[in-house]
């Protein structure tokens, strides 16, 4: 579902105009989208700016980078961006360099809608940026970025990390939590 308020080049104004009406300060740029200069930026609006990125892929929750981003997580948002099946089906990925599609498959309760776009929730996304950073380091940087955005997110990290099995990165992660003055959470 997209916003009312965003504007997707080609839809109802082209690129062009839409340029020209960000120049007069009239919209800025959200995402893949324009929105209102003075419209709140949302978790849901920021959700609803990504979706041209990911019609055609069923399923697909927009996960690591591009979560911490729709959270609230930095500025502008991120290139390339992250996506993996919220369905338990495999994503087949885009003919993009835009999109890396990541195969672990996400468990219900890691997922969360806004706006009916599914996203990985705040504990999850900070979980995989610290999962996942051997490929792609500005990833610890998102995950900075998000803890400042939400400092409550390390408790409630270290109580999710300590329901889920170690795995890869699970030290990676406890030591980052430990670094920033989560206190472990015991299951």
């Amino acid at each position: 579902m997209r916003g009312a308020f965003l504007h997707v080049p080609g839809v109802r104004l082209s690129l062009a105009e839409l340029t020209a009406a960000r120049l007069d300060g009239d919209v800025v740029g959200l995402g893949e989208a324009f929105a209102p200069a003075d419209l709140v930026e949302t978790a849901v609006l920021r959700a609803s700016s990504l979706t041209s990125l990911i019609s055609g892929m069923r399923d697909a929750a927009f996960a690591g980078m591009s979560a911490a981003w729709i959270h609230g997580a930095g500025d502008a948002a991120p290139e390339p961006h992250e996506v993996q099946s919220a369905s338990g089906r495999r994503l087949r990925a885009p003919v993009t360099r835009r999109i890396i599609v990541h195969d672990p498959i996400l468990d219900p309760a890691d997922v969360q809608r806004l706006g009916g776009i599914a996203v990985t929730t705040p504990e999850r996304t900070l979980i995989d940026l610290l999962r996942w950073p051997v490929t792609l380091p500005e990833r610890h940087d998102w995950a900075r970025l998000l803890v400042q955005a939400d400092p409550a997110l390390l408790g409630r990290t270290a109580v999710r990390l300590a329901d889920m099995r170690h795995g890869p990165g699970h030290h990676r992660i406890a030591r980052f939590l430990a670094a920033h003055g989560a206190e472990p959470a015991s299951s």
